[in-house]
C-alpha cells in the first residue's frame, strides 16, 4: 500500500522549524542535507551563495508507525513561497496524554485556533498554526482506544 508523508516548504526556517519538531517528536532525522552538500551540478542557480549554501536541502524526520515528516527551504531563484491556509498537517495520537503533549509542545510560540477538547464526535482535538505557520490538527480518537 502506498504511504503519504509530509513535506513542508519554507522561506529559510527550514533547519530551526525541524529542530523545533524534532525537540516535540523525538527521534532522530533520516536525513538533514544543506545546499552546500550537494554535487555542484545537482544545485539550482544561486544556491551555490554563502547564505544560500546553508539552508537545508532536504530534511526527513521519521515519526511514529512509518510516517516520515519532510521539508526544505525554497532556494531564492524560485521565487516566494506561500504557507497554504488550505491544508494541516493531522497527527493521530495513541492517547490523550500523547495529545496533550503534542499540542502543548507544536503550538509552543504558535497561534492556537481550537484548543483541546472533548468532540461530539467522540474525539479529543485540537488545532493550532505552529510559530513557522504550519497548520496543524491533534486527534485521539476515544472510540478506537486501547
Amino acid at each position: 500500500m502506498a504511504s503519504i508523508n509530509p513535506y513542508l516548504g519554507f522561506d529559510y526556517q527550514c533547519g530551526p522549524a525541524f529542530d523545533f519538531y524534532k525537540s516535540v517528536f523525538g527521534g532522530e532525522f533520516a536525513m538533514k542535507m544543506k545546499f552546500n552538500e550537494t554535487p555542484k551540478d545537482a544545485q539550482a542557480p544561486g544556491q551555490d551563495s554563502a547564505e544560500e549554501g546553508e539552508k537545508i536541502m532536504h530534511v526527513a524526520l521519521p515519526i511514529g508507525k512509518g510516517t516520515v515528516l519532510m521539508g526544505s527551504d525554497r532556494p531564492k531563484a524560485y521565487g516566494p513561497g506561500t504557507m497554504g491556509d488550505a491544508f494541516n498537517v493531522s497527527i493521530a495520537a495513541e492517547s490523550k496524554v500523547e495529545a496533550d503533549k503534542l499540542f502543548n509542545g507544536l503550538s509552543a510560540g504558535g497561534k492556537v485556533t481550537v484548543p483541546l477538547a472533548d468532540t461530539f464526535w467522540g474525539a479529543y482535538f485540537g488545532m493550532f498554526t505552529d510559530k513557522f505557520g504550519v497548520q496543524w490538527m491533534v486527534n485521539f480518537d476515544k472510540n478506537t482506544s486501547k
